[in-house]
């Protein structure tokens, strides 16, 4: 292990959690005050994501030796601002118990990768990439409220990309974060969560809250982040286990329900930069990235109002153009991807990726799933005659 580590696969590993704590974790955050928790649970909720976080990335990591980056469902916490204020915090701790055992259930019996299979791989990279160029595109906006600050770490990572490859994402983080502090731009440090450890809420089990938070949680979970996840990583060239990297997620988040955790899954935006080109050449060592990332989670749940606060203090302009760098790479793998094959496969992965980058989210369900959808359905649709006919045969023994 430690022959294999790089400070670019660290530098990449900590700037995939950085960027989830300085930005999505927003959105967790907001989904505990829609809960109406108090300080204690709050900080209990972090705690249960964070150390969730850090010991699957790290577990996985070592044990396959892929870079395993485990995060928490942001569209999962997005779903939970509007559906937790008619229901107790036990009533959503049980929900969020029987979301997690319906994951594991489905991902130990290789359900969910049997599915995956059956999708055309450019609908596949075209959905990865519907995910992650609206994060590339939107950091242009940082330019107009922060023009120095977005253009040094541009500047800074180009450079870096002629010069030093491997440290082009390094480069373009001390760069940003030296200019942000030079630009007086840093917000105030002020941690609002407590120290404390883990807070245990017993689980309640309604209908009305199985139906309005669990199984909205469960489709989000796997459609919008274990899925785009499985492709990531095939994207990059790893054959991952899905049964494994599924199953033992879920179960890690179904034991951290009691204490808070709504779901954590496999990464798809923070874990494409880990898993990019810009952490390690070799795919072998990028590994590293994995156990960077989930070491940092388990700091951050240790520690976690003063560090949480601390990342905090990060503008949103730095913390938008240093994911839309690190992001680059794996966006254009996937782009290269998705326009793959014939002509039928490219109008199936255009349309997946109009759709997931449209945004739309009908029934309390995101984006990635309707573009998966859709994307599969124009794939068969414009199937020829003959294959569908030879697939609707029944076979004959």
């Amino acid at each position: 292990m430690w022959r294999d580590a790089s400070v670019s696969a660290i530098v990449a590993g900590f700037l995939s959690a950085l960027i989830n704590f300085a930005g999505p974790f927003l959105i967790v955050l907001e989904a505990t005050r829609a809960a109406g928790l108090d300080e204690a649970q709050t900080a209990s909720w972090v705690w249960a994501l964070s150390i969730g976080n850090g010991v699957c990335s790290i577990a996985l990591s070592l044990f396959t030796r892929i870079p395993v980056i485990v995060a928490w469902s942001t569209p999962g916490a997005a779903l939970l601002i509007a559906s937790l204020g008619g229901f107790s915090f036990a009533e959503a701790v049980g929900a969020f118990l029987v979301a997690s055992v319906a994951a594991a259930v489905v991902g130990y019996t290789g359900w969910f990768g049997w599915l995956l299979a059956r999708v055309p791989s450019p609908v596949l990279q075209a959905l990865l990439a519907g995910i992650l160029l609206p994060f590339v595109v939107s950091a242009a906006g940082a330019f107009a409220s922060a023009p120095l600050i977005a253009g040094s770490i541009v500047i800074a990572f180009f450079l870096g990309k002629r010069f030093v490859d491997r440290y082009a994402v390094l480069a373009a983080l001390i760069v940003g974060l030296a200019v942000t502090w030079a630009t007086g731009s840093f917000h105030a440090f002020a941690p609002s969560l407590t120290l404390g450890g883990p807070v245990v809420t017993m689980p309640a089990f309604t209908p009305a809250a199985l139906v309005s938070i669990a199984l909205p949680l469960f489709i989000v979970t796997m459609a919008s982040q274990n899925a785009p996840g499985l492709t990531l990583l095939h994207s990059q060239g790893y054959e991952p286990n899905d049964r494994l990297l599924v199953g033992s997620v879920s179960t890690v988040s179904a034991i951290l329900a009691p204490f808070g955790c709504h779901g954590i899954n496999l990464g798809a935006i923070t874990a494409a930069i880990a898993l990019g080109p810009e952490s390690h050449p070799d795919l072998g060592r990028r590994y590293i990235a994995g156990l960077a990332g989930g070491c940092t989670y388990l700091l951050v749940g240790s520690f976690g109002g003063v560090l949480v606060a601390g990342f905090r203090t990060v503008p949103t302009e730095t913390v938008s153009v240093l994911a839309a760098v690190a992001l680059l790479g794996s966006a254009l793998a996937a782009l290269k991807g998705a326009m793959g094959g014939d002509g039928r496969a490219g109008l199936a992965a255009l349309t997946t990726l109009a759709v997931t980058m449209s945004g739309v989210a009908v029934l309390s369900v995101g984006a990635a799933f309707w573009g998966l959808v859709a994307g599969g359905a124009v794939h068969m649709i414009l199937a020829p005659r003959r294959e569908r006919e030879s697939k609707e045969a029944p076979m004959i023994t």
